[in-house]
């Protein structure tokens, strides 16, 4: 398995334990997750309807603000795996250092895998991919810069999967563009990453396709039916997306208290630079807090926010030691 964070295991081996003793802060997922509340007997004991899961498209699109079509996979992941499928085997483009699915999915698809550092050197790719805000430095990019990219490449993957708090960085309504893929996770933003739950958006051509390669009950029927319930809770959205904001400011404070220097980041995780990140990551890890550090760059921490206030006291008093 490729290096991810919500690698817990991991640090239960080395510092002991229990999942539950630990604050995990290594994805980037919400710590204040919604609420999901009751959850009908019918979604756990019937076969998912196509007219449920078209309900689920259009709430999707709803959250989203896109008419362009969607369809549901099995989170951002589950589009990443059908990726290689859409087209033959060609020059892929990636915008890194970033999420290492990409090039490891599709170099075993027998893609030519390219990173690249500049935007404008992914022009004349097959496929171009670029996560936007991208992970885990959360470098952005105007969604005009975006478009400006779709005439020079075969076909153009923006991965969004962290951009729920930053809706004006957004490519889905303009998605249905041919060429123009942009994918979605819901349980990042929503805190339910176990729902296994997430949209490609694009042409229709590209979404027929997604869907038929993910066969006719793509999610199940409590991700349809929370999923639905989330996307429609545009009040809790707004106050969510307003109190990230606010803990960013603290973290980074608590950061900069340390002497570490923020590189970057989105409202769900911060990048810092500190003198030696795996010291640090042990150091957290003593207090049974697991961060994300980066095998090629052994400066850099990412840590997601802490939701409760016990939370944030506990790595307070971390870093204080």
């Amino acid at each position: 398995m490729r290096e991810h964070g919500g690698n817990l295991d991991l640090a239960q081996q080395r510092f002991g334990g229990r999942a539950e003793d630990w604050i995990d802060l290594s994805t980037g997922i919400n710590r204040v997750p919604y609420p999901v509340g009751e959850v009908s007997a019918r979604a756990w004991t019937a076969l998912p309807s196509r007219a449920e899961i078209e309900a689920l498209h259009r709430a999707a699109q709803q959250a989203y603000r896109t008419d362009a079509p969607v369809v549901a996979v099995s989170g951002a992941q589950g589009a990443i795996q059908l990726l290689p499928q859409l087209a033959a085997p060609g020059r892929a483009r990636i915008f890194g250092p970033t999420y290492n699915e990409y090039a490891g999915v599709l170099a075993a698809a027998g893609w030519d895998i390219q990173e690249v550092a500049e935007l404008d050197a992914v022009a004349g790719a097959d496929l171009a991919i670029i996560v936007n805000p991208n992970n885990p430095d959360g470098r952005r990019h105007t969604p005009k810069d975006l478009l400006a990219l779709l005439p020079r490449v075969g076909r153009l993957v923006i991965d969004e999967s962290f951009a729920d708090a930053d809706p004006q960085l957004s490519l889905a309504p303009e998605a249905d563009r041919p060429g123009l893929l942009v994918l979605r996770s819901f349980g990042k933003f929503y805190g339910l990453a176990g729902l296994r739950l997430g949209f490609a958006i694009g042409h229709a051509a590209d979404i027929d396709r997604f869907a038929a390669m993910s066969g006719p009950w793509p999610v199940s029927g409590a991700a349809i039916e929370i999923g639905c319930r989330a996307l429609r809770d545009e009040a809790w959205a707004e106050a969510t997306s307003a109190r990230l904001a606010r803990d960013c400011v603290r973290l980074d404070a608590m950061a900069h208290a340390q002497g570490w220097r923020l590189i970057g980041g989105t409202p769900l995780f911060r990048l810092y630079e500190t003198p030696d990140a795996r010291a640090s990551q042990d150091e957290l890890a003593r207090s049974h807090i697991w961060s994300r550090v980066f095998v090629q760059e052994p400066t850099w921490l990412r840590l997601g926010l802490p939701g409760s206030e016990a939370e944030w006291t506990r790595l307070a008093e971390a870093l204080a030691r």
